[in-house]
C-alpha cells in the first residue's frame, strides 16, 4: 500500500515555499499548478519546492515544475529553485534537461516558514478532461524545456491529443 502524498505550502519573506511528502505524481500537481497561478497573480515571483521528503517524481509532475519555470520566466525577477532532492530526484531532473531550466540547490539559502499548511488547492477528484489537458501541457513543457525529450515523451503527447478527438 502507497503512502498517501501531500504538498505542503507557506510564504517566509515573500518566498512561495512549497514541500512535497510522499511522492510528485499527477495525482497532486494540478494542485500545485493551481497554488502557484494564484500566487504569481498577487505578486509573488519566487518559488522554494523543498523535496526532501519527496520519494519519486513523475513525468507529469516534473512537466508542471517546468511549466511553472517558464510562467515565472515571464515575470520580472521570477525564480523557482528546487531544494533537497535526493540524488534519484536530481537525477531525474538532471536527465530530462530541467536542471538548468530552474537552479537546483543542495539546501536553501533561505530560512523555511516556520510551518507549512496543506496545500488549500489541492482536491482528490479532477475533471479527467481537465487533467487530460493538464497531463499534455505538462509533458508539452517537458519537450520545450529539453527538445530531446520528443523521444520520450511524443507517444503520450500523441495519446493524449487522439483522446481529445474521440472524446
Amino acid at each position: 500500500m502507497s503512502k498517501s502524498s501531500s504538498i505542503r505550502v507557506g510564504s517566509a519573506s515573500g518566498t512561495i515555499w512549497m514541500q512535497v511528502d510522499g511522492r510528485g505524481t499527477f495525482e497532486n500537481c494540478q494542485g500545485l499548478k493551481e497554488f502557484s497561478r494564484r500566487m504569481i497573480a498577487k505578486g509573488h515571483v519566487e518559488f522554494i519546492l523543498d523535496l526532501e521528503k519527496c520519494e519519486l517524481m513523475d513525468s507529469t509532475f516534473m512537466g508542471t515544475l517546468a511549466a511553472l519555470a517558464f510562467s515565472l520566466r515571464d515575470t520580472e525577477g521570477g525564480l523557482l529553485r528546487v531544494v533537497r532532492a535526493n540524488p534519484r530526484n536530481f537525477s531525474l531532473l538532471e536527465n530530462l534537461g530541467l536542471d538548468h531550466l530552474f537552479s537546483v540547490e543542495p539546501e536553501p539559502s533561505d530560512s523555511a516558514p516556520s510551518s507549512l499548511k496543506k496545500n488549500p488547492d489541492s482536491a482528490p477528484e479532477r475533471d479527467s478532461e481537465e487533467a487530460r489537458v493538464h497531463i499534455l501541457e505538462a509533458h508539452e513543457a517537458l519537450i520545450e524545456a529539453d527538445p530531446r525529450n520528443a523521444v520520450r515523451f511524443q507517444d503520450v503527447i500523441d495519446f493524449l491529443k487522439s483522446e481529445a478527438t474521440d472524446a
